[in-house]
């Protein structure tokens, strides 16, 4: 238990300098931000996306963008990224997580990857370049690639948005709409933009076994993804108890600590 919790506190960032300075203010996160990404201080950690009646089968790991502080700590996008999204910076973020998972995806064929990324890269040029570049660099990439977008950066720019996922998906990627339910969607926007997942927001997944409101949403949500054909991430999961309920609810896939930590360096990887 006292690994895991470390393992944990690790990937958290606590403890780190970094971590402290960037709670100062948004400047601050813009500056120290700025300087990680030009010494190309940026990693991916992975983490399993997980069959639910088969946890112990990986359906995709899922790259989550982190910094690592002068010292060598981990810091956890969450500290950073709601500072950065609506900048230049953001844009820089999401190319180098692109450009990470791209070469992610050559050295390991059988890896198969989502990669965040913001609406707002949708028309970034250097966004697009990285894409087309590692598309190109190897035949099939495009079938192990499946670009994630928060729902609230989606309903943004949903036009924009349409526009990529047509010119993508006969390439064969994929796109996951990320924390559904955590805020205000469209309907139509469902039925205009065609996602192929739906990651239930976290807050649905906590304590569900006995959240009887829980299970509500969590099924309004499922009936949803039917409906628009998408297969269903519950994220968050933290218990056996939770994973349970979930499974049997119906959700395809399970996303959290339970099931595994995000790692820099995973077994096989």
């Amino acid at each position: 238990m006292k690994d895991a919790q470390g393992a944990r506190a690790m990937e958290d960032g606590l403890g780190s300098p970094l971590s402290a300075a960037l709670a100062e203010s948004d400047g601050r996160i813009l500056d120290r931000v700025a300087e990680a990404v030009r010494q190309r201080r940026l990693r991916l950690a992975y983490q399993p996306v997980v069959v639910a009646r088969r946890p112990s089968r990986i359906g995709f790991h899922e790259g989550l963008i982190r910094l690592l502080d002068p010292g060598g700590q981990v810091i956890p996008a969450r500290d950073f990224i709601a500072a950065v999204e609506n900048h230049a910076l953001g844009r820089d973020i999401d190319c180098a997580a692109l450009a990470i998972g791209i070469e992610a995806l050559i050295r390991h064929p059988t890896l198969r990857l989502s990669v965040n990324m913001s609406a707002r890269s949708v028309g970034w040029p250097r966004w697009l370049r990285l894409l087309r570049a590692g598309l190109a660099r190897e035949a099939g990439l495009g079938d192990r690639l499946i670009l994630e977008i928060s729902q609230s950066s989606a309903m943004t720019v949903p036009e924009l948005l349409a526009g990529l996922m047509a010119e993508l998906r006969p390439k064969g990627i994929a796109f996951a709409l990320d924390g559904f339910g955590a805020g205000l969607t469209h309907l139509r926007h469902l039925r205009d933009l065609p996602f192929d997942l739906m990651k239930i927001d976290a807050a649905f997944s906590r304590d569900v076994a006995a959240q009887a409101d829980n299970q509500v949403m969590v099924s309004a949500c499922l009936a949803l993804a039917r409906e628009f054909d998408m297969l269903t991430v519950a994220q968050g999961v933290e218990t056996a108890a939770e994973a349970e309920w979930l499974a049997a609810l119906g959700v395809d896939c399970l996303q959290g600590h339970h099931l595994g930590l995000p790692k820099l360096y995973p077994q096989g990887l």
